[in-house]
């Protein structure tokens, strides 16, 4: 596994491929390819400089990623662009405010199909948050996406309570602490 920072961009291509069929297969195969890639690259771009950014890759010995793992520490203000509104009306402010700001946030955690079912996942997800501020992180991610969810229930991690009457498509789940 390799960390980076920023630097991450420099293999940006690599990433992108992989992205892109781990997000265009089951749950998600209605998505466009090329719109998923451009729409990865472009934020990667933006998220590489966010403050506290890290990333873990796993590279195959023919140096293809395998897997990848990015995500970075919650600033306050709470965002509301992408999914975030839907993460603040299932939490609530003042919870969100509570338990995520501050946090460390997997933003993308993936791994390819041929390497699923060997503990990388877990890995990389472990070894990205062992270092989250204050042993704190979290993540979300969308409520059809069932193999998923049950990935994140096995390894711990655990859904706070929403708020009642404000389910959404959208899950969040807390790092095991």
């Amino acid at each position: 596994m390799r960390y980076f920072g920023q630097d991450v961009l420099a293999c940006a291509d690599e990433l992108a491929e992989a992205y892109v069929e781990i997000f265009t297969s089951s749950p998600w195969e209605h998505r466009d390819a090329g719109t998923v890639r451009a729409a990865f690259r472009e934020r990667l771009e933006t998220d590489a400089h966010r403050p506290g950014f890290r990333a873990l890759l796993a590279m195959s010995e023919d140096g293809e990623v395998e897997g990848f793992v990015t995500g970075w520490t919650t600033q306050a203000p709470f965002r509301t662009d992408r999914a975030y509104g839907e993460v603040t009306r299932r939490l609530g402010a003042d919870r969100v405010n509570e338990l995520l700001v501050g946090a460390f946030e997997i933003d993308e955690l993936g791994v390819r199909s041929r390497a699923r079912g060997t503990g990388l996942g877990r890995r990389l997800l472990s070894a990205l948050t062992d270092a989250a501020p204050g042993g704190r992180a979290w993540l979300l991610t969308w409520s059809q996406a069932h193999d998923t969810l049950g990935f994140y229930h096995r390894s711990g991690w655990q859904e706070p309570e929403p708020v009642p009457g404000h389910e959404t498509d959208v899950v969040v789940f807390l790092s095991p602490s």
